[in-house]
């Protein structure tokens, strides 16, 4: 088994991780500047410039699917990106990780990312043109509206927003919230999912459609939250639709076929939320690490005392085992398609943001009083980590998946247990 990275991974991972340093982080100051200084829902000035010089050097739209991943509508290539394997992207995507706005910068920012794949591989060339060619080139942004706050939305077959067909429209009728992205006042468009016909199978009543954000009856009802951010200027919404009446054309691939649609879009996009999380983490010990050696307690420094040893210890060794797992599901992905690493993908899922939790936790306890204020952004980074706990699909769910995978191979011992116990009963009763 050879761990070695091929000479293209090594370069797109290098490249970006070059332009971060040389880019990115020397404008930090005035990203925070900013983004915490007058309307907090706008378009970041220091972004916009980033953006253009990373465009120009080639760095840009790194996560659009390879050949392989061509679209459902057509046989035509022109909407492209990079044309980068999952494996390869995942090596990026946690260099960019490693500084909160860096995503935005390479036009690599969700839930764009996974909308835009969506329009790649099930959108019409008409929906193609008006949407994504846009969200490629970074002049607008996008929403994804799929959770609802009156039902358990962790399972979607809940989910009871209305599309109904009226003639040569469909009219939506719904509430949505954890609606990413609907504060940025560039969001143009929703992809919005819900149910055409509730009779159907459990799986074929869900549909995707297509809502400008413009269009009469869509309302942004309030912006939500995190932990007190409100994660301004991206930022996650509650949102009413009211006898939002769009075209038929605006359905995405057909009546009943929504599941098959967020399989498409989910399974990448956790992928892309692991590998950023594993950068985060890095800086969680970064900071952890330069802590305890430069501060004091009990006549020595807080870094030789063993409990500290033990901790930097163990989130090193989680962030390597995190990391190698994530590839492993990248690279299954790349080789035998999404379907084939549903069980990484969902274990993945589960470990990576646990993993930078426990980091982060410990970083902050190293901080102190410090660590818990927005000083050190480490109690931000916490608090936006433990949402991807929730995040396309909440732990319980895919620790299920991963339980019902392993009690699936061990089938058989049901039935050699029944006749086992069968036997001993006959032999008691003699």
């Amino acid at each position: 088994m050879d761990f070695t990275l091929s000479e293209r991974e090594t370069y797109f991972r290098d490249r970006v991780a070059a332009f971060i340093e040389k880019e990115i982080r020397p404008r930090q100051h005035l990203y925070h500047e900013q983004s915490h200084s007058g309307e907090r829902w706008k378009v970041i000035p220091v972004i916009e410039e980033v953006k253009e010089i990373a465009r120009a050097q080639g760095l840009w739209n790194f996560f659009m699917p390879p050949h392989s991943g061509q679209s459902h509508v057509d046989d035509t290539f022109e909407f492209e990106g990079t044309q980068l394997t999952n494996l390869e992207y995942a090596l990026c995507a946690e260099e960019m990780g490693k500084v909160g706005w860096a995503s935005e910068c390479f036009n690599c920012s969700a839930p764009d990312t996974g909308n835009m794949e969506v329009f790649h591989r099930y959108g019409t060339r008409e929906q193609k043109e008006q949407w994504l060619r846009p969200l490629m080139d970074g002049t607008i942004r996008s929403a994804f509206l799929m959770t609802e706050p009156a039902v358990a939305s962790s399972d979607a077959t809940n989910i009871e927003t209305r599309i109904e067909r009226d003639g040569d429209h469909y009219v939506i009728n719904g509430r949505k919230w954890w609606s990413s992205g609907v504060g940025d006042p560039r969001c143009k468009v929703a992809i919005v999912m819900g149910k055409t016909d509730p009779e159907a199978k459990r799986h074929a009543q869900q549909s995707q459609i297509l809502v400008p954000m413009d269009t009469p009856g869509v309302r942004i009802e309030r912006m939500l939250s995190v932990y007190g951010y409100d994660h301004a200027p991206h930022g996650h919404g509650e949102v009413v639709l009211e006898n939002v009446r769009v075209p038929v054309e605006n359905l995405l691939l057909g009546e009943g076929r929504g599941f098959e649609i967020a399989q498409g879009r989910l399974g990448p996009g956790r992928i892309h939320h692991c590998m950023r999380t594993i950068g985060v983490a890095e800086t969680g010990l970064e900071a952890m690490a330069k802590r305890l050696q430069s501060r004091v307690a009990f006549g020595k420094r807080i870094s030789d005392h063993s409990i500290w040893e033990m901790r930097v210890a163990r989130a090193r060794i989680d962030i390597e085992m995190t990391r190698l797992l994530c590839l492993k599901a990248a690279d299954m992905m790349d080789r035998a398609g999404n379907k084939s690493a549903q069980q990484e993908i969902a274990m993945i899922k589960v470990q990576a943001p646990t993993m930078a939790l426990q980091i982060f936790d410990d970083a902050i306890q190293a901080h102190g009083g410090g660590g818990v204020s927005d000083d050190f952004h480490l109690a931000h980074a916490w608090a936006s980590l433990r949402t991807l706990r929730f995040a396309d699909g909440p732990d319980e769910v895919h620790a299920r998946a991963i339980a019902r995978h392993e009690f699936g191979k061990h089938a058989d011992y049901k039935a050699e247990a029944a006749r086992d116990f069968s036997s001993g009963d006959m032999a008691v009763s003699r």
